[in-house]
């Protein structure tokens, strides 16, 4: 980048800090005797919201310009009065909220000095020429928006986001780069006039991802601290003004270096564009001063947005700077947790992945078969492998070191990498079956070291010393590098079942370790293509973090929730298929509802009862997703009902929940049964009625059975994260008061945080399943050892105690917790990108927060330090009249209900409708067949129902969507199915 670019992006930047100091930088601003402007000084797309005179609220998207946002609010009168805030998109990802101000029109004559048009309130150009044509704040123009006015333009239609010299011509200069500027100093720059992230590693550490300071034409970042010799790994994603871009990855040292740095602010002279500065102020990317955040209670909000500008030091405070009130909840997690070893770690030599496997039927990229996804018979059994990369390149190395192990002897010893894709989809250019070496055999622990001869595993190693390209050429191996594979079980005369098991595909980063989501590129048939090779998925897709999937490709629409994580640790493949055999076992007869073949579970047979709603767990979450809704007439025993006395007390007869099945029993002496009973219909929204076969309850509440997505990242989110959104008192005003659900632990009986649940009625995960098998299975385990009986019951079994195990509770949860999420599909789609933009514009992620990152200290590794997009801030919101039921649950009354999570959202109708074969003479001839419901109850039978139903604190957002053009709500459906 050359220093006159550099001097020219100055003066932008010069003039933008000289908007800045003319006033705040959001407020209202006279500009005629009857007429007043709304300023935002933002990048990106704001909202203001007045009323005038006390009357009705109005929501205006502002006019987005180079000198922010702007509305103009015209035929008002002396002494009216408006209230007003705004919303806007900040720097930091997320949408913030202003505090609400108060502003009276005086009666006095705005003038304007210079006779441009402009009031001199406002007029950032006071003495403009007469006749200048002047833009909004009274300077000369710049039509192409280049940095260079009109009248000084010699090239006027440079292309938007083209760097120029001082006659407004493009020069040239490279889009992306990276220079050094300083003995331990790079300068991160991208050409283009919207945002910019870089993402960077140091000698192969974790990567960082920050948004650039986004100034002039151009962004920046400056990373400092560096040492000669040090290796950064760096590339950029960026805004076209189409679509988010990004560049491949490069690789850049540390040289010695000869810099000045006169003024001592640390930016070296070649790119200071304030070379005086005094070395005591804070100063940007290019050397100029800034005005420093002053945080005068030390609570880390800055006192221009805090709310509470007398916290004490220490206090944990929310998003507005306000006291969370967190003191009588005792965190799940903490720094004694126990936490499970991490799935990438680092020695001083190498990178270390450590991940497991299970078999599979086909290839990820065939759908003709439509069966990699599925899970074949005796799954469980000899049937999964642990691995353990040792990647040296990281460190100055040149291989990676692979062991694995599996759980029966393999026939043939295959790995195969470095996709090629000229025969097949399944084709790669290594197959390394001669290099790999049977180790041992016998029992091994964690770490992959044997610990007994005794056993029938057997341990397995190879090296890689060399990259394959998709075209076959060879080099050596590089930090940057992806590597796809696949790893075969071909089993030798296993006890059961057949012999021959593909294995998942997988794409790793060479250098960094870890597999990471993939899309493929290219088209089969078009062999000049790069014919499906993998490639990353764009991280803002991964919402699950590092636990999300690849993108499907192998028409398998009904099986996207079953799924291992992308990142399931080695330690937990085993346990994971053996949780997953509980979740399919009848606890009545014991057998696998999805094979015969599979046999009888004896430790889980004749467990359910005495009263129970269903006899398993995948009963009611068909594939791990929704429960369908029932047919009028049809018994709900997919769905729970809560049930109470007139005062809110556990029913006498019943108790919390109704089990309208039994064992050992004559029906007519069980708890009864509900079916559903008509519809009730109006303005095109329906509600449920339901018919009670004995005396109906007081209190009920029906809930229908949820899909099983992100529930263990749910569980690792920090308590201190989730209350940072609560605001009960709506302290903010903006219509949104969030509170957190309490609930006593069953174990401890300390108070904890409620997350799980319509209405957030357990802590845990462990205690949300144990909750499910003793409500609605009758299933006791040591968490709830007794099972739900209301008083005056006589034949409920009272001291049955604990009947499934801890271990097979325990795997249960691992099951659960580390189930993979989809990623975001259709990213790069114009339709998705505003659906996205309205969604927020509209409050959506006020409840439905978009990003949240996991705790460090979750003992799941799979689960910890995850940045996911979950759309739930897992608090309770009053909803309105139109979705209350009579019952509450702890602290939630009936009208609130938890922020449900939207991931999973586009994907849930085919998940529970399953698929149909439309031609039972042909394999992979199934086809989605959807069925669609959404709310608590399954009522709204579309994704806009749902939105309509909306009421109380979602009332406003209701009405803004219910204002948006029809392209814009068809662009927010849009959104919401990509998730």
């Amino acid at each position: 980048m050359t220093v006159q670019l550099l001097m020219i992006m100055g003066l932008l930047i010069l003039n933008v800090n000289q908007v800045r100091a003319v006033g705040e930088v959001s407020g209202i601003t006279l500009i005629n005797d009857d007429a007043v402007e709304f300023h935002l000084d933002s990048n990106d797309w704001a909202d203001v919201h007045y009323k005038v005179n006390g009357g009705n609220q109005r929501n205006i998207r502002m006019t987005l310009s180079k000198n922010g946002n702007r509305f103009q609010l015209n035929n008002l009168s002396s002494g009216d009065s408006v209230n007003y805030r705004f919303t806007y998109w900040g720097s930091e990802g997320f949408a913030i909220v202003t505090s609400v101000q108060n502003y009276t029109l005086q009666s006095e004559q705005a003038k304007d000095t210079d006779n441009d048009g402009v009031v001199d309130s406002i007029d950032q150009c006071s003495a403009t020429r007469q006749g200048t044509t002047v833009n909004d704040v009274g300077c000369e123009l710049d039509s192409d928006n280049d940095g260079v006015v009109d009248s000084l333009d010699q090239c006027p239609n440079t292309q938007s986001g083209q760097a120029v010299d001082t006659n407004g011509c493009e020069l040239a200069t490279e889009m992306t780069g990276i220079e050094q500027v300083g003995s331990d100093t790079v300068h991160f720059y991208v050409n283009n006039n919207a945002w910019a992230d870089v993402h960077f590693k140091v000698n192969g550490g974790g990567q960082r991802n920050i948004r650039m300071l986004e100034s002039g034409n151009g962004n920046h970042f400056q990373l400092n601290n560096l040492s000669i010799g040090d290796s950064i790994v760096y590339s950029f994603t960026y805004w076209t003004g189409k679509s988010a871009t990004d560049t491949e990855s490069k690789t850049y040292t540390l040289e010695s270096s000869s810099v000045n740095d006169t003024d001592g602010d640390g930016v070296i002279d070649s790119i200071d564009l304030c070379p005086n500065t005094r070395p005591d102020v804070v100063v940007n990317e290019v050397g100029c001063e800034v005005e420093p955040e002053i945080d005068s209670d030390g609570d880390g909000i800055n006192d221009a947005i805090d709310q509470c500008g007398n916290t004490p030091m220490g206090i944990p405070v929310n998003e507005f700077g306000c006291p969370i009130n967190e003191a009588d909840i005792t965190p799940l997690f903490n720094a004694d947790t126990v936490l499970e070893p991490s799935v990438i770690s680092e020695t001083n030599n190498a990178v270390i992945t450590r991940f497991a496997d299970r078999g599979r039927d086909r290839h990820a990229k065939e759908d003709h078969f439509q069966a990699y996804d599925h899970y074949l018979s005796h799954y469980w059994t000899h049937r999964t492998a642990r691995f353990k990369f040792v990647d040296t390149v990281a460190k100055g190395g040149s291989d990676i070191e692979i062991t694995f192990v599996t759980e029966w002897k393999l026939g043939v010893k295959e790995f195969r990498a470095w996709y090629r894709g000229i025969g097949t989809v399944a084709e790669y250019h290594g197959n390394y079956e001669n290099h790999v070496q049977e180790i041992a055999k016998g029992s091994f622990d964690d770490n992959l070291e044997l610990v007994s001869n005794d056993g029938n595993q057997y341990k397995y190693r190879l090296t890689i010393d060399e990259y394959v390209a998709l075209d076959g050429t060879r080099r050596n191996l590089a930090v940057g590098q992806y590597m796809e594979i696949e790893v075969s079980q071909f089993l030798d005369n296993a006890p059961e079942g057949r012999d021959n098991y593909y294995g998942t595909t997988y794409l790793y980063q060479v250098g960094a370790g870890g597999m990471v989501p993939w899309k493929t590129v290219g088209d089969f048939l078009d062999q000049s293509s790069e014919r499906e090779n993998s490639k990353p998925i764009n991280e803002s897709a991964w919402l699950g973090g590092k636990t999300t999937l690849p993108y499907q490709y192998t028409a398998e629409p009904d099986n996207h929730f079953m799924q291992m994580a992308t990142n399931l640790s080695s330690v937990n493949g085993q346990p994971f298929v053996l949780g997953r055999r509980v979740h399919h076992t009848d606890m009545i007869t014991g057998m696998h509802d999805e094979s015969v073949k599979n046999g009888v579970f004896d430790a889980l047979k004749n467990i359910a009862g005495t009263h129970y709603v269903n006899n398993s767990c995948s009963s009611c979450h068909a594939r791990n997703g929704r429960a369908p809704v029932a047919e009028i007439g049809e018994t709900l025993d997919k769905w729970v009902f809560k049930v109470a006395d007139s005062e809110g007390n556990s029913h006498p007869l019943i108790g919390s929940v109704l089990q309208p099945n039994n064992v050992g029993i004559a029906e007519q002496n069980g708890e009864g049964s509900v079916t559903l009973g008509t519809w009730s219909e109006s303005n095109g929204l329906r509600s449920p009625n339901y018919a009670f076969s004995k005396n109906k309850p007081a209190k009920f509440s029906a809930r229908l059975a949820p899909q099983l997505v992100g529930l263990g990242l749910l569980e690792a989110v920090s308590e201190d994260v989730i209350l940072q959104r609560e605001d009960p008192q709506d302290t903010n005003q903006d219509g949104i008061s969030g509170r957190a659900q309490k609930v006593t632990d069953p174990v401890t009986g300390e108070t904890r945080l409620g997350r799980f649940g319509y209405k957030a009625g357990s802590s845990s995960l462990k205690h949300q399943i144990a909750g499910a098998l003793n409500t609605d299975m009758g299933v006791m385990t040591s968490v709830l050892p007794r099972p739900d009986c209301g008083s005056e019951q006589t034949n409920c079994n009272n001291n049955q105690g604990a009947e499934l195990s801890d271990e097979h509770l325990d795997n249960l949860v691992k099951y659960i917790a580390l189930l993979g999420v989809r990623p975001q599909r259709d990213i790069e789609q114009q339709q998705v990108i505003v659906g996205k933009q309205k969604f927020n514009a509209i409050g959506c992620e006020s409840c439905h927060r978009d990003t949240m990152k996991t705790s460090s200290y979750a003992p799941f590794a799979e689960l910890r330090d995850q940045t996911i997009h979950p759309y739930t801030d897992l608090l309770l919101h009053d909803m309105g009249t139109g979705l209350a039921d009579n019952l509450g649950e702890g602290q939630a009354t009936g009208s609130e209900w938890r922020t449900a999570p939207l991931w999973g959202l586009g994907l849930s109708a085919c998940v529970t409708g399953g698929v149909i074969d439309v031609d039972r003479n042909k394999r992979g001839d199934e086809v989605c067949s959807p069925d669609a419901s959404y709310l608590h109850d399954g009522r709204a039978r579309t994704i806009e129902e749902a939105i309509l139903w909306h009421g109380g604190e979602g009332q406003l957002s209701n009405e803004n969507y219910q204002n948006l053009s029809t392209a814009d709500r068809q662009a927010l459906i849009a959104f919401l199915r990509s998730l």
